[in-house]
């Protein structure tokens, strides 16, 4: 197939980008780099099935006409605004990333749709006038999203019927992609499907305070620093390998069943861990773990855990890296980079 990542040079972009090219795609990647680098891409962009990384941002309509100039047969679309602290602090810019530049993609993706279906943009469309013309021309659209979009749980795993309660403007923008990208389904028998990933962490994860804790965590103990664990530590998290996570994402738009059209899915491990336990297993007694206060506690959800029947159903998806395997793995290439 070929297909279109988009935020491709990102941390979950880079992995799922490099199992879409040993899986046998042909590949187009698109990245304005506010969250990535190209160096993200350094050993993947030799591969023959690579066709081409475009910069560019995608909130400009014509950034995206040009991505859709070649047709494709899915679109992964993970490009977005990522760190709640720059949502609330500057909430126009992730509206904008997140939703804005999603109705572009979706957009163009739609056109797409039209075209290989013989229909004709700006008509008046009645999808059950058209439906027996829509079985075997419906590109599949795989959104990214978050956990975040999930209200507080008690002790119970959070399935995909959990409510939604956005604690900041980028969990809601997140929930109105969400929405939109449903909407496409719904209005006109696209192909969509919505990811909700737990807490993913790996190999090219930022280390610095825009990354997640777990690469922080070893960032500082690898330069001999204190754990700081923000609260109590008593919170938990879904813990889910990035290349888990992009095996997850590979399978969801690779299916060609129309009983995942409009399924939403959590990838998750389904087992959580504290704060305050990883930073002890992190630091193994070799660097001393500490406590601040969170900057946030207002949003604090103190225990996150994703219930992962659903995927584990539909798509078959069990995570094949454990914890200490990803944080093994994790560890070396940091260590190997110097970080």
């Amino acid at each position: 197939m070929r297909v279109l990542v988009t935020g491709g040079a990102g941390f979950i972009g880079r992995w799922l980008v490099a199992r879409l090219l040993t899986d046998g795609h042909r590949v187009v990647v698109v990245d304005d780099y506010s969250n990535a680098s190209p160096e993200n891409l350094a050993d993947l962009v030799d591969h023959p099935g690579l066709e081409v990384v475009v910069e560019g941002d995608l909130r400009n309509p014509d950034v995206v006409e040009r991505l859709f100039a070649v047709d494709y047969d899915v679109v992964y679309h993970l490009a977005a605004s990522i760190r709640v602290q720059d949502s609330i602090d500057d909430p126009r810019t992730t509206f904008d990333n997140d939703v804005v530049a999603t109705f572009h993609v979706l957009e163009a993706a739609r056109r797409q749709y039209f075209r290989l279906n013989g229909l004709t943009p700006g008509e008046p469309f009645h999808l059950d006038a058209v439906a027996h013309r829509l079985v075997d021309r419906r590109p599949r659209f795989v959104f990214t999203s978050t956990c975040m979009v999930y209200g507080r749980a008690g002790e119970q795993a959070i399935d995909e019927a959990h409510p939604t309660r956005p604690a900041s403007p980028y969990a809601a923008s997140k929930i109105a992609a969400e929405n939109l990208v449903l909407s496409y389904g719904h209005s006109y028998g696209m192909a969509v499907r919505v990811a909700r990933p737990f807490n993913t962490y790996g190999p090219y994860q930022k280390s610095n305070l825009e990354g997640g804790v777990v690469a922080i965590f070893l960032a500082n103990a690898l330069a001999g620093r204190p754990l700081c664990v923000k609260g109590t530590g008593e919170q938990t998290r879904d813990l889910l390998y990035v290349e888990d996570c992009a095996r997850f994402l590979a399978l969801l738009g690779e299916r060609v069943d129309a009983g995942l059209d409009g399924a939403v899915l959590n990838a998750a491990t389904g087992e959580d861990v504290s704060i305050r336990d990883l930073a002890e297993r992190i630091a193994a007694g070799a660097v001393p773990v500490t406590h601040v206060p969170h900057d946030h506690p207002q949003a604090e959800i103190m225990k996150l855990v994703g219930d992962a029947h659903r995927a584990r159903a539909l798509l078959g998806f069990t995570p094949q890296v454990s914890l200490d395997e990803g944080l093994s793995r994790t560890l070396a290439f940091l260590a190997a980079h110097s970080v």
